[in-house]
C-alpha cells in the first residue's frame, strides 16, 4: 500500500506547487449555497405570531410562520450577562432533532431578565437593560432591530434573507400521485363548505401538515438538483435527510470595516463578496493555498467583528457545518475622492455593511456581542468560549522543525549545531517519519530505536521535543491502537454502518470519532507514560491533518454522509479538529497528574480551540507574499480569541532565498508562535547553512525574541485572564483613528510594542504608521523618539527590524540570552522605561514557575511598575499571592529622561543607597546600573 500511496501523492501533489482549485467547491458547486444565494433581498415570507409570545425570567419565545409553506419556527431570544444578546431559531416541530453544537461554550451563558416596554399589533419592544438598549421585534415581515438611544446597532432579517429549510420526508412519484388525488378531493370538499370554513383552523391544519414534513407536489417540482443527493467530481453525497440549510442576514449601519471569520489567506479587513464567492468556513487540507481569496482553509471560527470610530460589535454564529459568509457594502468601490465628494455634496447616505451567514445544517444560534469597545467584545466572546490557554514559557521560545529529521543522530547533530552557532532554541520537532510505518504513538525501530535516550539528551540541555500524532489510524491488525479503537467501536462509520476508511499517510486508515466523550477519554489515556512507549516529560504533541484530511475523499476530506452516532459528518465537520486537540491536551495534562501545562499544536480549529493550545497557518510557501500574509492571518485569529498563532518560518514549500529566510526569521521572532518548518523535498535550511553573515542576522533575530520572553509571557497571562489578543491590530488600541482601520502590514504586541516587519524583497526602507496624537514612540534599538499620528519612513538594512516601544510603558526584558528559556529562569531583568510626553510610564512584571498550573493557586509574582514624579516603584498587585524568585533587577533604562543629579534606591526595609548611572544626552537616556533588588520585592528608585 505504501508505494502505491507514494506514487499517488507524487502524481497529485508533485505536478504543481499551486493549489488545484478544481479539487475544492465554489458556491455554485455547493448545492445549498447555490440555492440560498439564489434568494435575493426582498420582503421576507416570515411573520411573527405575537399571540404565541411567552416571556420568562430567562428568555422570550415566539413562533414565526413562513407564509409561503406554513412551516412554523421557534424564535428564542435571550439577554445574556455582559451586554450579549442570543438569538436561536429552530423548527417548531422538526421531523427529527436538528444538530446543536455542544462543547464549545464553556457553560450555559447566564441570563438577565428581559422586559416588555411596549407592544401593539405591529410588534413588541423589549428592554436590554443598560443605556437605553432595546430590541424591536417587528411582525410582518419578521425583523429584529437592536437599538441604543436613537441609533440602530444591528438589524436581523432586514433584507429578508432568513431562510430555513425544514426537514421533510422524501416522496416517490407514486406516493405523490396518491397524495395529489387525496389533496384534490379535500380541496373540493373545502370549496363546497367554504362558507362554513374557519380560516384560523385552516391555517392550523396547513401548519400542522407542514410540521409533519410532508412535501407537496409543487415543492417537489421546484426542487433543485442537489437537495436529496449531490455529486462532486467522483464523489456522491447521499443526503439522507434532504435539504436542511439555514440563512440569516445582518445589517450594520455606520460600519465599513469588518474583520474575523478565519481562516482565510486574505487581508485583515474583509472584502465585499458581491462579485465573487462568499467567504467559506469549512476545514480543509488545502495544498499550498492561494492568497487573497475567500477559499476555505484548515480552520473555521464563525466570529465577525464590526468596527467604526464610535463602536465595536461582534457576531458569533454557532454552527459547525459548512458555512458561507456574504458581505456587501454601500460604500464598496468608492474611492477616497468619491467619499469626499459625497461629503461636500451633502450626501445623506450612511455607510452600511450587510452580512449574510449560510450553513448547510443545524439551527440558527447567534450571539450578538454589543461591545461597545473591542476589548468589551473580546471579554464577551471569552465569557462564551473561554480564553487562550496559558502556555508553558518554553513554548514561547524558538521551535526547530522539518519533515523530517532522519534519525536520532540527525536530532543530536541539529541540537549540537544550535550550540555551536550560539543560537537559542527550546523545541526540536519530529514529523511523521519518526514513527513505525506511520503508526502514531510508536517510534521507527531502526531510526529512533532509543527515544528515551534522545529525550534525555535534550533534558540535559533543558530543551524539549514535539512529536506528531495525527488522528488517522493505520488499518493494521498488528497495531495496538487500531485494534483497541475497532474493538471499542470508536471509529466513525460510513453511511452503510461499517467503519469509515480513507487514504492518508499510512495508506488505508480509520478515523476515530472524537465527537464521543468516551473516545476522547480513551485517546487521552494513550499519552500516559506507560502507554506511549518512549515518551517522557519533555515530549509534547502536534496534531496535523485533523480537518480531517482524507486524500481520496471529496475535497480531500471526509464524506458528509459519514456517521457520528446520531449525526452526520456534515453536522459536526468543523468541530473535528477542536475535539482532536481537546483530547490530546487532556492527555498531556493527565499524564502529569494534572500538574503540568500541555503544549499542543493543531492545524484544524474552531471557536473554543484557544483553550487547548496553538495553531499555525498551515502549508505556506517560500514566497514574499506568503511572508506578508502571515501578519493579517494571525491578526484575524487573535481577534477571535486564538492568540497563539504563527506561520512556518521560511515557508513550508519551495526554498527561500537567504534574504527571504532572514526577513522571515525577523518577522517570526515578533509573532506569537515562532517555528521554522520545511517540506521533505526542500534542501536543509538550519539557520547556519546560509553563510556567516546570514547566520549572524538570524542569530540576532532569535536572540531578540529571547530577550523579550518576559514580555511575551506577561502578554499571554493577560490573554488568559481577559481574552484580549497578544498580537493585535492597531485599531484595537486606537479605535477612533480611521488611519488604523485597514492597517495589516504592522501590528502591536500588547499595548506597548509596535512592529513593522520588512516584507518586501530588496527593501531599502519601510513606512510605518505610528498611531496616537498624544503618543511618543521610541525605536527599541536606537532609542530615537518619534511623535505619534504620523507616517514615518524608516531606512532599513538587512539587520533592521523596525520595532517601537510606546512612550508611557515599562517593558521587562532578560538580556542574558542562553541556550534555552529554561536556562534563563533565574537570570536578572532589565527594565526599559519609556516616558510619555508627561514624564510618566507604567507596566507590569509577571513571574511564575513557567510550566505548572500552580498559578491557579496564586503561586506567582505579579507587580505593578510605575514611573511618576521622577520615581520608579514596584508594588505587589496581588497581596495574597505567594512565589519567590532568584531573579533580580540588574539594569534600568529610562528613555526620554533628563539628566538626574543622583539616583537612589529605597527598599522595603527602609534602607537607602545611591546607584551608579550613565546619561546619554544625544538620546536622553538614563541607564541605572546594578540596582540589585529582588524582582519580587517592593522598592523605589528616585531620580533627583
Amino acid at each position: 500500500m505504501a508505494p502505491v500511496l507514494v506514487l499517488w501523492l507524487a502524481v497529485c501533489l508533485g505536478a504543481t506547487w499551486a493549489v488545484d482549485r478544481g479539487n475544492f467547491k465554489t458556491c455554485d458547486q455547493s448545492a445549498f449555497c447555490k440555492r440560498q444565494r439564489a434568494l435575493k433581498p426582498g420582503e421576507s415570507p416570515y411573520r411573527a405570531l405575537l399571540e404565541t409570545m411567552e416571556l420568562t425570567n430567562t428568555r422570550l419565545t415566539l413562533q414565526l410562520i413562513n407564509d409561503n409553506n406554513k412551516v412554523r419556527l421557534l424564535l428564542e431570544l435571550y439577554r445574556l450577562q455582559g451586554n450579549i444578546t442570543r438569538v436561536k431559531i429552530n423548527e417548531l416541530k422538526p421531523l427529527k432533532p436538528r444538530y446543536e453544537v455542544p462543547d464549545v461554550l464553556i457553560r450555559d451563558p447566564p441570563t438577565e431578565p428581559l422586559s416588555v416596554l411596549s407592544q401593539d399589533e405591529n410588534g413588541v419592544v423589549l428592554s436590554l437593560g443598560a443605556e437605553s438598549q432595546r430590541v424591536i421585534v417587528s411582525v410582518r415581515p419578521f425583523r429584529l432591530d437592536i437599538m441604543e438611544g436613537h441609533d440602530v446597532l444591528m438589524s436581523l432579517n432586514s433584507r429578508g434573507l432568513l431562510a430555513f429549510e425544514h426537514l421533510r420526508m422524501r416522496k416517490d412519484t407514486f406516493s405523490y400521485k396518491v397524495t395529489s388525488t387525496v389533496a384534490s378531493v379535500w380541496d373540493n370538499v373545502k370549496r363546497v363548505f367554504s362558507s362554513q370554513a374557519d380560516p384560523e383552523a385552516e391555517n392550523k391544519e396547513e401548519a400542522d401538515a407542514a410540521n409533519q414534513a410532508e412535501t407537496t407536489k409543487e415543492e417537489e417540482e421546484k426542487a433543485e438538483e442537489g437537495m436529496w443527493e449531490e455529486t462532486f467530481k467522483s464523489h456522491s453525497d447521499s443526503k439522507p435527510n434532504g435539504p436542511s440549510s439555514i440563512s440569516l442576514d445582518f445589517s450594520l449601519p455606520g460600519v465599513e470595516h469588518v474583520y474575523g471569520i478565519p481562516e482565510h489567506a486574505d487581508d485583515l479587513k474583509l472584502k465585499t463578496t458581491d462579485n465573487g464567492d462568499p467567504y467559506r468556513l469549512y476545514n480543509l487540507d488545502v495544498f499550498q493555498y492561494e492568497l487573497y481569496n475567500p477559499m476555505a482553509l484548515y480552520g473555521a471560527v464563525p466570529v465577525m467583528l464590526a468596527h467604526n470610530a464610535q463602536r465595536t460589535t461582534g457576531i458569533f454564529w454557532l454552527n459547525a457545518a459548512e458555512t458561507w459568509v456574504d458581505i456587501s457594502s454601500n460604500t464598496a468601490g468608492k474611492t477616497v475622492f468619491g467619499k469626499m465628494l459625497d461629503y461636500v455634496q451633502g450626501s445623506s447616505e450612511i455607510p452600511q455593511t450587510d452580512v449574510r451567514w449560510i450553513s448547510e445544517s443545524g439551527i440558527i444560534d447567534v450571539f450578538i456581542m454589543l461591545g461597545p469597545t473591542a476589548k468589551h467584545v473580546f471579554s464577551q466572546y471569552a465569557s462564551l468560549t473561554g480564553t487562550q490557554s496559558f502556555p508553558p514559557l518554553a513554548s514561547l521560545g524558538y521551535h526547530q522543525c522539518r519533515w523530517n529529521y532522519n534519525d536520532q543522530e540527525d536530532v543530536r547533530s541539529v541540537d549540537a549545531g544550535f550550540d555551536e552557532y550560539d543560537i537559542p532554541y527550546d523545541f526540536i520537532w519530529l514529523d511523521i517519519e519518526h514513527t513505525d510505518g506511520k503508526r502514531y504513538f510508536t517510534w521507527d525501530p531502526h531510526k529512533f530505536a532509543t527515544p528515551k535516550e534522545m529525550l534525555q539528551g535534550l533534558v540535559e540541555k533543558r530543551r524539549k521535543m514535539v512529536a506528531i500524532v495525527d488522528p488517522h489510524i493505520k488499518v493494521d491488525s498488528n497495531y495496538k491502537i487500531h485494534n483497541e479503537i475497532r474493538s471499542r467501536g470508536f471509529y466513525i462509520k460510513n453511511k452503510d454502518g461499517g467503519d469509515y476508511e480513507g487514504w492518508c499517510w499510512p495508506g488505508n486508515a480509520g478515523y476515530p470519532d472524537f465527537t464521543r466523550a468516551d473516545m476522547r477519554a480513551w485517546w487521552a489515556s494513550m499519552f500516559a507514560y506507560d502507554q506511549y512507549e518512549g515518551s517522557m516529560e519533555n515530549l509534547y504533541t502536534w496534531n496535523d491533518m485533523n480537518e480531517p484530511s482524507v486524500f481520496n475523499g471529496p475535497e480531500v476530506t471526509m464524506h458528509k454522509d459519514a456517521v457520528h452516532g446520531a449525526w452526520e459528518h456534515r453536522d459536526v465537520h468543523n468541530l473535528y479538529g477542536l475535539y482532536v486537540q481537546m483530547a490530546t491536551a487532556d492527555g498531556l495534562v493527565q499524564r502529569s497528574g494534572g500538574v503540568e501545562r500541555p503544549f499542543v499544536l493543531t492545524r484544524a480549529f474552531f471557536a473554543g480551540s484557544q483553550r487547548y493550545g496553538a495553531v499555525w497557518t498551515g502549508d505556506n510557501a517560500a514566497e514574499w507574499d506568503h511572508l506578508k500574509i502571515s501578519i493579517p492571518m494571525c491578526l484575524s485569529l487573535g481577534l477571535v480569541g486564538i492568540s497563539f498563532c504563527g506561520a512556518d518560518v521560511g515557508g513550508f514549500f519551495k526554498s527561500p532565498s537567504p534574504e527571504l529566510l532572514v526577513r522571515w526569521y525577523q518577522t517570526g521572532a515578533y509573532q506569537p508562535f515562532f517555528r521554522a518548518h520545511a517540506h521533505l523535498d526542500t534542501p536543509r535550511r538550519e539557520p547556519w547553512l546560509f553563510g556567516p553573515e546570514n547566520t549572524a542576522l538570524i542569530r540576532e533575530a532569535v536572540r531578540q525574541r529571547y530577550t523579550f520572553l518576559p514580555y511575551w509571557y506577561q502578554q499571554f497571562y493577560h490573554a488568559y485572564r481577559t481574552g484580549e489578543p497578544v498580537m493585535r491590530p492597531l485599531w484595537v488600541e486606537y479605535p477612533q483613528d480611521p488611519a488604523t482601520f485597514a492597517v495589516d502590514d504592522e501590528f502591536l504586541i500588547g499595548q506597548n510594542l509596535l512592529v513593522h516587519p520588512v516584507t518586501e524583497e530588496g527593501s531599502r526602507g519601510v513606512t510605518a504608521y505610528l498611531p496616537g496624537k498624544e503618543e511618543v514612540w521610541f525605536d527599541i534599538h536606537t532609542f530615537q523618539k518619534h511623535n505619534g499620528a504620523q507616517n514615518l519612513y524608516i531606512p532599513v538594512t538587512m539587520s533592521s527590524i523596525p520595532v517601537f516601544q510606546r512612550g508611557g510603558s515599562i517593558i521587562p526584558r532578560k538580556m542574558r540570552v542562553r541556550r534555552s528559556s529554561s536556562c534563563m529562569e533565574h537570570d536578572p531583568y532589565t527594565l526599559f522605561v519609556a516616558l510619555n510626553a508627561r514624564g510618566l510610564a507604567e507596566g507590569e512584571l509577571y513571574i511564575d514557575d513557567g510550566h505548572t498550573f500552580n498559578y491557579e493557586k496564586k503561586e506567582f509574582i505579579y507587580r505593578r511598575l510605575s514611573f511618576s514624579n521622577h520615581v520608579l516603584s514596584s508594588v505587589n498587585l496581588v497581596p495574597d499571592s505567594h512565589f519567590t524568585t532568584n531573579s533580580w533587577i540588574e539594569r534600568i533604562v529610562i528613555i526620554g529622561s533628563s539628566k538626574p543629579a543622583k539616583v537612589t534606591l529605597k527598599t522595603a526595609d527602609g534602607n537607602e543607597s545611591q546607584l551608579e548611572f550613565d546619561f546619554d544626552a544625544s538620546m536622553s537616556v538614563v541607564t541605572v546600573r546594578k540596582p540589585g533588588m529582588n524582582a519580587g520585592a517592593d522598592w523605589t528608585v528616585t531620580l533627583q
